[in-house]
């Protein structure tokens, strides 16, 4: 068996934010290797995003972006559920990151359950009139694919993340989730934009 020491403990808890007895626990089960300690957290991490979900995210931080030039600027709110997590430079990169994707595309709302009912009717209506005189079997499918497109352009959470279009600013906050062990939400933001 492997020691563990505690300068690696901490090395393998700055990169990846994870507690320290389960960097221990993981630098164990890896026998001392750190890439695959790291695995281990990112997998244990994945498989628990999705319980960590509704747990409370009172700590965070405000990230501002200011767009070259100065005609584009952004003040985003993001949550995390310890200061710890907060004062973390990869946190602090994913708030970065996110304020200047709400800086390029624009979005309205953070998730699809903000968008206001009458706005869902108004888009729903539209949608409607676009497909007259299409089979009643396929309206449903149609109606589903055209509000989750609207949803993407306006909804932050939906939308494909400019620097990785693969994955949504939604999977990318999951995916850090799933790395650092901590519940992290999008609070709120505000884009300001000069002439707009």
């Amino acid at each position: 068996m492997v020691a563990i020491s505690a300068k690696i403990v901490g090395e393998l808890r700055e990169l990846t934010g994870a507690g320290l007895m389960d960097c221990k626990h993981a630098l164990t089960e890896s026998d001392g290797n750190f890439e695959k300690a790291v695995e281990i957290l990112r997998k244990k991490g994945m498989a628990s995003a999705a319980k960590k979900a509704d747990r409370t995210a009172t700590e965070g931080l405000i990230e501002s972006y200011i767009h070259t030039g100065g005609r584009v600027g952004v003040l985003l709110q993001l949550n995390c559920e310890t200061d710890f997590v907060a004062k973390n430079d990869q946190f602090k990169a994913l708030a970065r990151d996110i304020a200047m994707h709400i800086a390029a595309t624009a979005p309205i709302y953070v998730q699809s359950q903000d968008v206001p009912a009458d706005i869902i009717a108004r888009e729903q209506a539209i949608a409607s009139e676009q497909m007259a005189g299409k089979p009643a079997h396929a309206i449903e499918a149609i109606m589903k694919g055209k509000m989750e497109k609207y949803c993407a352009s306006v909804c932050l959470l939906n939308q494909s993340f400019i620097k990785d279009p693969d994955m949504t600013v939604g999977e990318l906050i999951s995916k850090f989730i799933a790395k650092i062990g901590e519940n992290i939400r999008v609070g709120r933001f505000t884009r300001f934009q000069i002439g707009a």
